[in-house]
């Protein structure tokens, strides 16, 4: 974990593991959902992308990265997994990540095998790519001795996305930028629930598009959702207007398509994905286990 101090902006790390020993075997790295208990996008930047306001936090809903790598005459990378709806290839965010780390530490080629079992919902604004991009950096970081410090993590998760700096750390934090600032807020336990329809997902570039192209427009009735990207998208899907009218406190998560009720749960339904009794959580993505061949 990390704090921000407000004197000097320095991420103060704790080690996690020690790493030694670990190229012996493999690695499994949980990787945990997120929602955005409220986002508001403050402004546009010269880069093209959006500052934020957001309070995120970290939620019992885990993919799981099991990672081997060995010594190879060149570099190899495999990916599989159980979601037939993400690419195994330099399309995904994971290879990315890898590539990131390899060419960062100057690493000698190694055949690095990940499998990834996807239980988070893609497209659906809860950080699935984001995470399980961040979880490969840390458990690369972990695998290889630790030749990165908290802060060169956080660069390489700067490069990558906008959540995955708060996936890195996790827990309950105040993220701002394009989410690459975060300031920890205390730890608040409770239950959550989501849905999501099941042949919907949004990328955040079509939320942020229309956004922008309905701020344009007017503002009428921003102030009534707590996440700007919500207002943005809402009228276009009548699935998520099921979903609010049936459930008018539930809130979307970054840029959708998934909703979540504190508190509360939803009602099982055809062609939705649902998952209540879920819980806050204070971590990010972890090491949770290492063993040998």
């Amino acid at each position: 974990m990390y704090k921000k101090s407000k004197d000097d902006n320095q991420l103060i790390c704790s080690a996690e593991a020690s790493g030694k020993d670990a190229n012996k075997g493999r690695i499994v790295i949980q990787c945990p959902a997120k929602i955005n208990l409220d986002l508001k996008i403050t402004s546009k930047r010269p880069d093209g992308f959006h500052n934020i306001k957001s309070v995120m936090q970290t939620i019992s809903l885990y993919d799981y990265l099991t990672l081997n790598a060995e010594p190879s005459g060149k570099f190899e990378i495999a990916l599989s997994g159980t979601s037939p709806e993400i690419p195994y290839d330099e399309k995904n965010i994971v290879y990315k990540a890898i590539m990131l780390f390899i060419e960062r530490v100057n690493l000698p080629p190694h055949k690095i095998c990940v499998y990834i079992e996807k239980n988070i919902p893609v497209s659906a604004g809860l950080a699935g790519g984001s995470t399980d991009a961040a979880g490969i950096l840390k458990g690369l970081n972990v695998y290889f001795n630790n030749p990165l410090s908290c802060a060169e993590l956080h660069e390489l998760c700067a490069k990558l996305g906008s959540d995955l700096n708060f996936c890195l750390e996790g827990g309950r934090k105040m993220t701002e930028g394009r989410g690459e600032i975060l300031t920890p807020l205390p730890f608040e336990e409770f239950e959550v629930s989501l849905i999501k329809p099941l042949d919907l997902g949004i990328s955040a570039k079509e939320a942020y598009m229309k956004f922008s192209a309905k701020k344009d427009a007017a503002k009428q009735g921003r102030e009534n959702f707590k996440n700007d990207l919500e207002w943005a998208v809402i009228d276009d899907y009548e699935e998520l207007q099921k979903i609010k009218s049936k459930y008018p406190a539930s809130i979307m998560s970054g840029s959708g398509s998934a909703y979540f009720r504190i508190g509360g749960k939803f009602e099982p339904d055809e062609g939705y994905f649902v998952k209540n009794k879920l819980k806050s959580v204070p971590d990010g993505v972890r090491i949770i286990s290492s063993y040998e061949k």
